[in-house]
């Protein structure tokens, strides 16, 4: 029977990260896994850059439902639609604000029998952990009924922050089992049983924010980057873009944390969707997203 891993966790934790060292070290060991990517706006530009890893054929995003509700139906059909392969297993990443309790109560109704009931790892990032004021409830409600919990972040706090991290998590899923990314041990994952921990109740709605996407032009420069993501309100918690950068042919993939950290990278390859801004919180709104690319001289819009 086949696996189905959810990997689930506040936004910018580092979700993405551990699916690629999952799909990496899956592969390298001869499993052939299933990739599924949810996300507010446009998972596309996700989802592409697991092509240097995997055939995109064995990756499926799911943009602009919530597979925690209103996305539930897509995800678990996109599941049982998963063609039958040796050594198979199926990963899913949710997106950074889902109500993963409910997540788990929903998929594991109506799965094909050939899979396994779904467990779920939460990916915490210990430097930022319940430093989100009024949405630490969601990211404490995203490891209760989690099998495995993965911390991240760890270079950047003290002892003493992760050993008191360590201790909340453990008030809050005293059944799971918790590990560094070093620590952890793939082969184990499949054996992994969904969580029978209980969970505290959360209210829904508190996970559906607003988003919003918008087209981006060609950037004179990575200063431009930092002034987009400098100039857009803190209560958008997330954002990601995408386009090209002065006379470079290819293209650069950015985005804000929620802690206002910005990382800049290589993308991989031609975004399908073309070069875009994405935002994720509380004031996401085309027409404020593109008076802040406007105030880079583009003339957007």
């Amino acid at each position: 029977m086949e696996a189905i891993i959810t990997v689930v966790g506040f936004l910018g934790a580092g979700k993405t990260t551990l699916l690629k060292y999952l799909v990496k070290n899956f592969t390298d060991k001869g499993w052939n896994p299933f990739v599924i990517l949810n996300d507010y706006e446009n998972a596309y530009l996700d989802a592409q850059q697991f092509t240097e890893q995997m055939n995109l054929q064995c990756v499926k995003a799911l943009s602009g439902n919530c597979i925690c509700c209103s996305g539930i139906v897509e995800l678990r059909n996109i599941v049982n639609r998963v063609p039958e392969r040796e050594n198979g297993i199926t990963l899913i990443e949710a997106n950074g604000t889902s109500d993963a309790c409910s997540l788990m109560e929903f998929l594991g109704v109506g799965i094909n029998e050939r899979f396994l009931p779904p467990i779920q790892i939460s990916v915490v990032d210990v430097k930022n952990w319940q430093k989100h004021g009024e949405h630490n409830e969601l990211e404490s409600n995203q490891i209760q009924v989690s099998s495995l919990l993965v911390l991240t972040h760890l270079d950047e706090v003290l002892l003493k922050r992760k050993t008191t991290v360590i201790e909340e998590l453990k008030e809050l899923n005293p059944m799971a089992k918790i590990v560094t990314l070093n620590d952890l041990d793939i082969a184990l994952l499949p054996e992994l049983l969904p969580s029978k921990n209980d969970f505290q109740k959360f209210g829904h709605l508190k996970a559906h924010w607003a988003s919003c996407s918008v087209d981006l032009p060609n950037l004179p420069d990575t200063d431009c980057i930092h002034k987009i993501c400098s100039e857009l309100p803190k209560s958008i918690l997330r954002v990601k873009g995408c386009t090209k950068i002065g006379q470079d042919e290819d293209y650069t993939y950015f985005e804000r944390k929620p802690d206002g950290e910005v990382h800049i990278r290589p993308f991989n390859g031609i975004p399908i969707t073309g070069s875009k801004l994405l935002t994720i919180g509380p004031g996401s709104e085309p027409t404020l997203i593109k008076r802040v690319i406007n105030s880079c001289g583009l003339n957007f819009g």
